[in-house]
């Protein structure tokens, strides 16, 4: 039999531990920047909570052993001076744990059982298990006994506050199920060594598929992957389809700009999903045509949007997809984003005004931008220049679909909309941003007032080069600053007033790159590409040392490495 590679090693400190569909990761990190001592079983259902705790003990004394934690895609393992705990993910919703010289106790994480809050813990007299019920999840987590001996039982039927949990020893082996209400008795006739190798050829078969280009040269490029492959949760709740969250850190939503990076990286190798990724917030697009802010299992928040980047992404997800979307699936995306660009040009534009304006920074994408210190109702350049590009996709596909009329009209609003932009907010030199309630007008050290060079080919050349000068500004050697590192409003932790991002590095390198700048695109790509192989797949990154910052395992970074890598290695073949 052919040996399975086990795929890139990580830390679960930076990475969960997951498997693709599944709604639980295991993983030390419980809540926002919280790390417990223990790893757990985290559910990201109703929330992000973590269930049980997971410690694995010595067999002399009972006590908590000492062990060293290693994980690569299929196995996760304990491993101490005297023994080891092994745990793999039999599917999306069983777990298969088995020791060796370790005992391991599960136990409710929740100390305190309340009417509403909480874990309560019994022995199932129809299926010999043993079941915690979890308030916050509204879920049921199953532990049966395969082999070994169930060394004690504590808790069982208590109320309020108790430790609650099963502890085994021996030569043991158990399963771990996250289920509704009731099932059969867990029953299975794979090995626990077949569970592991199903784990890792899931994960070599998606890798192969979205990276099949990765060699020496694209060193992060499968460890990418992973993180991509094990944030994918299956349809659940209000999640109506696939999809790829944040993270399944506390960053554990899809977010109405985010999954278009996802679905880009997904689209070669992996077509279905990347369609799910890009389709999965305009399930729920309201009647005004505005999508929301994000969608996580049981939650929807409409309080704030996201900036109308689905033009220009589904452009580039339609040359990427390996083979063209059919005449129906053009038809719905023209119509959905038809909606989606109806709510800029109506709801987002004041009485008389020609451009459309932002509510807040969270409107943006760009939350705490210095651009907005003056506002937050505002007019911004940033939001023109996506709006154009949508303008022109819709022109593209109304093409497609024999409507010339809708071709005419949505060319001659993108023409307007550019002519509008370069009247009103280009000074000479740069863009400034406006009240959109007064007649105040201010520029700031933010990239976000540069981002109109995503406009690209439809950039007068030069305000194209105007711009690519003012971006080599924000250079580090390590990326695209958010704010220039010699502003007095820089943080080096700061969200969006420094930090390096994934999606403003991908858009400005597109832009740059369709503009004609290729070389300070190339150059962008390898620092961007450099960052990830050093530091990881954080949420962001510090500009002046590299350091990866807030979430750890962010879906979108992942993408953004493997789109550059892919284009660089492309390059590199030609």
């Amino acid at each position: 039999m052919t040996a399975v590679p086990s795929g890139p090693a990580f830390s679960v400190h930076d990475i969960p531990f997951s498997f693709s569909g599944s709604w639980f990761d295991i993983s030390p990190v419980v809540a926002e920047k919280t790390y417990a001592d223990d790893l757990h079983l985290v559910s990201h259902q109703n929330g992000m909570h973590g269930v049980l705790r997971l410690v694995p003990l010595d067999p002399a004394t009972g006590a908590r052993a000492e062990t060293r934690v290693e994980a690569t895609p299929g196995l996760l393992t304990w491993a101490g001076a005297d023994g080891r705990v092994d745990l793999a993910y039999e599917t999306p919703d069983t777990l298969r744990l088995r020791g060796t010289g370790l005992g391991l106790a599960v136990l409710a994480a929740a100390p305190t059982l309340t009417p509403f809050s909480g874990t309560y813990f019994f022995p199932d007299p129809a299926t010999g298990a043993h079941v915690f019920t979890s308030y916050e999840t509204g879920r049921r987590y199953r532990v049966t006994v395969l082999a070994g001996t169930l060394a004690d039982a504590m808790g069982a039927q208590a109320l309020g506050g108790a430790e609650r949990g099963v502890t085994v020893a021996g030569e043991w082996e158990i399963a771990v199920e996250e289920i509704d209400t009731a099932r059969p008795a867990y029953t299975s006739q794979v090995s626990f060594e077949d569970v592991v190798r199903g784990a890792r050829e899931a994960f070599a078969s998606f890798a192969d598929a979205v990276a099949p280009w990765r060699s020496a040269d694209t060193p992060a490029a499968e460890l990418a992957a992973y993180v991509l492959w094990s944030a994918t949760v299956r349809p659940t709740g209000l999640v109506t389809r696939p999809g790829v969250l944040m993270s399944k850190h506390w960053m554990d939503k899809v977010w109405s700009w985010d999954h278009c990076f996802n679905a880009l990286a997904l689209a070669p190798g992996c077509p279905s999903l990347a369609w799910d990724q890009f389709a999965l917030p305009f399930d729920h697009q309201d009647a005004s045509g505005a999508l929301p802010d994000s969608v996580t299992h049981s939650e929807v928040l409409r309080n704030f949007v996201k900036p109308p980047i689905h033009g220009w992404a589904f452009g580039h997800l339609r040359r990427r997809l390996p083979t063209p979307p059919t005449r129906d699936e053009l038809a719905e995306a023209y119509d959905r984003l038809e909606r989606w660009t109806g709510f800029w040009l109506t709801a987002r534009r004041a009485p008389g005004a020609d451009l459309p304006h932002y509510e807040h920074g969270n409107d943006s994408g760009w939350d705490n931008a210095t651009t907005f210190d003056p506002e937050r109702v505002i007019v911004t350049a940033d939001l023109a220049a996506f709006l154009i590009l949508q303008l022109h996709e819709l022109a593209d596909l109304a093409k497609e679909l024999d409507r010339p009329e809708d071709a005419a009209r949505w060319t001659g609003l993108a023409a307007d909309t550019q002519t509008a932009l370069l009247d009103q907010l280009w000074t000479g030199d740069r863009f400034h941003a406006r009240s959109a309630t007064g007649d105040a007008a201010w520029t700031s050290d933010s990239l976000l007032d540069l981002m109109p060079v995503v406009l690209g080919e439809h950039l007068p050349a030069g305000v194209g080069s105007t711009l690519a000068d003012r971006i080599k500004a924000h250079l580090t050697p390590y990326g695209l600053a958010t704010e220039l590192t010699d502003s007095p409003h820089y943080l080096a932790d700061g969200y969006w007033r420094g930090p390096i991002w994934a999606p403003a590095t991908i858009l400005v390198e597109d832009g740059l790159r369709r503009a004609g700048h290729e070389r300070l695109a190339d150059d962008i790509g390898a620092r961007f590409r450099a960052l990830c192989e050093t530091h990881g797949f954080a949420e962001n990154f510090d500009a002046l040392t590299g350091t990866g910052l807030r979430d750890r395992a962010y879906t979108w970074t992942a993408s953004a490495y493997l789109l550059l890598a892919q284009a660089h290695a492309g390059r590199d073949a030609n």
